[in-house]
């Protein structure tokens, strides 16, 4: 269902009270105005309603989320969640399954990307990073080191050379510690392990158990809290994301529709039919449409949708 129309600037209010709800900071009065504000019209009171709605879409957010979390949002980041929300209302609900990958705490990072989002900044250091889709990091220099805490997602790094401390680079992900080695690499956080290529230099891993190890130059690597694998052949498409394409070779049907699936929208499922039927092609990965009308015309598969935001691909009816 096509979510009523709004006014915009209504819904950023809605997302306003909602943050200043949760944060745990609003007095007796603020609440006295809030309920005001809700019955000055039916949009606030339907906008409202949306707010709540909301909540409850974000799977992993307790009631309470705000308390713990927005407490430490400085201004300027209070104001990106504000504007954010004030979006995903105006989106309504059909939008909202985009961010449920992305865990509430995610909005107070230093920098995220969106589903289907990628963002490029240099540091002062000189050092390149590219953010891929749905990815959240922090970034902390010190006296002793610099630092960068990824969250969720996948980043490639050109580390620079600026740096007159000549301080250690980091990469922290919840599997271990990369210490870069005058290096271009790309990290992929998964749920249960970090993904690793090395493109240039080497890069030192260290797990929480102080087991170590070198990837170098044309090499990666999978590991986790426990254990490093033993370093592979770089396979060159790593980080063809960063040029908006996916290289398969021989790759499972259901192993490209979950690739393709991290930068739409929404729910993209493979029918168990076709998941071992093997592809190989290049596909853009910022137009997933434009991806999967090319498997249509390739391979003996139909294409359901009931919205953009539900698409099923399933064997060919004969």
């Amino acid at each position: 269902m096509t979510p009523a129309i709004l006014d915009q600037h209504i819904l950023e209010q809605a997302a306003e009270w909602l943050v200043l709800l949760q944060s745990g900071e609003i007095s007796p009065s603020s609440h006295q105005a809030f309920e005001a504000w809700r019955q000055q019209s039916l949009q606030h009171d339907q906008a409202w309603q949306r707010a709540e709605r909301l909540l409850t879409t974000f799977e992993q957010v307790p009631v309470d989320i705000g308390h713990h979390t927005l407490q430490r949002l400085h201004r300027q980041q209070r104001r990106k969640l504000i504007h954010g929300l004030g979006l995903l209302l105006a989106a309504g609900p059909g939008a909202w399954i985009a961010y449920k990958t992305l865990p509430w705490q995610d909005w107070q990072a230093d920098y995220h990307t969106a589903t289907g989002e990628q963002h490029a900044l240099q540091l002062a250091d000189g050092t390149t990073l590219i953010l891929n889709t749905a990815t959240s990091l922090d970034i902390r220099y010190t006296p002793r080191q610099r630092e960068l805490i990824l969250h969720h997602g996948e980043i490639l790094i050109e580390t620079g050379h600026q740096d007159p401390a000549q301080r250690p680079f980091i990469v922290s992900t919840p599997h271990g510690k990369l210490t870069a080695l005058g290096t271009r690499f790309n990290v992929r956080n998964h749920a249960d392990h970090t993904l690793l290529g090395v493109f240039e230099g080497a890069v030192r891993i260290e797990l929480p158990q102080r087991q170590t190890s070198v990837i170098h130059h044309g090499e990666q690597t999978i590991f986790n809290a426990n254990s490093i694998q033993g370093p592979q052949t770089l396979d060159p498409a790593l980080a063809l994301w960063n040029q908006g394409m996916l290289l398969a070779q021989d790759m499972r049907m259901g192993d490209l529709v979950a690739e393709l699936s991290r930068y739409r929208s929404g729910i993209m499922r493979c029918h168990p039919a076709i998941q071992d039927m093997r592809v190989s092609g290049a596909f853009p990965l910022l137009d997933s449409d434009a991806s999967l009308e090319l498997l249509k015309k390739t391979l003996p598969i139909q294409i359901h949708s009931m919205t953009r935001y539900w698409v099923s691909i399933e064997p060919l009816q004969t």
